[in-house]
């Protein structure tokens, strides 16, 4: 049995929190993309929405890129939530998100690091992925679909398939499904509530505490060419990554950028 057969929306939704009470769950065998299905009905969606699915066959990561996963060994969801706007205030939610993510995986005894600027990092490889996209809703808000993709397991063929080192979790593979996800959501509940209320400043020292590489030699680079280098020294209070320069303090804005240690 594939462990996405065990997921079940109302055994979620039991499990979660007061503050995730409202969230709508929906769990599907198979689609192409949870993010791309939520932005599709954003207009009609009654209010935040997660949706969940065993597996994903045109997933995907930033600027466009494919997320490649196995229904038996990643977990893979997207949540729509609607936030006050206006967009501009949306500004480090991927970075926040980090931050759900990370502490409830550390809660739960697995710690992992954040990579700014929306990756979870275990034992220097890539553990899970974050994808925000937005779209205004008709009354000035604006609705976010968050999707996210953990490895759980990672079987030596997917990890050739990716072609290059991964992290994985088994620990968290061998929880009770709903019980994992039901944990995840009720954290990222909490923060994005917090987050519509007061945008990224209060997570900022949260996220520093959790930077895989504070203090490394690092550097930028926009499709392929060099931005950027200097020693990492976390984001400030609107989730800039820092980074001392030989030319001084230089604060990176996360477009489609990379960030690789210096000697990558």
């Amino acid at each position: 049995m594939t462990f996405h057969s065990d997921l079940n929306s109302a055994a979620i939704a039991a499990l979660c929190a007061t503050g995730a009470s409202h969230v709508a769950i929906e769990v599907v065998a198979e689609t192409g993309s949870t993010n791309a299905d939520l932005l599709a009905r954003c207009a009609q969606l009654p209010g935040p929405t997660l949706r969940i699915a065993g597996q994903q066959t045109a997933g995907r990561g930033r600027a466009g890129r494919p997320w490649l996963s196995q229904a038996d060994a990643s977990l893979m969801f997207s949540l729509a939530w609607r936030f006050k706007g206006p967009l501009h205030a949306l500004v480090g939610l991927p970075l926040a998100v980090g931050v759900a993510l990370a502490e409830t995986m550390g809660s739960l005894g697995v710690p992992v690091q954040l990579k700014w600027p929306n990756d979870l990092i275990k034992d220097g490889s890539k553990l899970a992925g974050i994808l925000v996209e937005t779209q205004q809703a008709a009354d000035g808000g604006v609705w976010a679909v968050i999707g996210c993709g953990i490895n759980l397991t990672m079987p030596d063929a997917l990890e050739q398939q990716i072609g290059r080192s991964v992290s994985a979790v088994p620990w968290l593979a061998q929880m009770e499904r709903n019980a994992l996800v039901a944990a995840l959501l009720s954290r990222l509940a909490g923060v994005l509530a917090e987050f519509d209320d007061t945008g990224f400043a209060p997570f900022a020292q949260r996220w520093n505490a959790l930077h895989a590489w504070q203090d490394r030699q690092v550097k930028i680079l926009d499709n392929g060419q060099l931005l950027q280098q200097g020693i990492a020294a976390g984001v400030d209070q609107l989730g800039r990554l820092q980074l001392h320069t030989e030319g001084g303090l230089v604060e990176i804005m996360s477009g489609d950028v990379s960030l690789r240690l210096a000697q990558e």
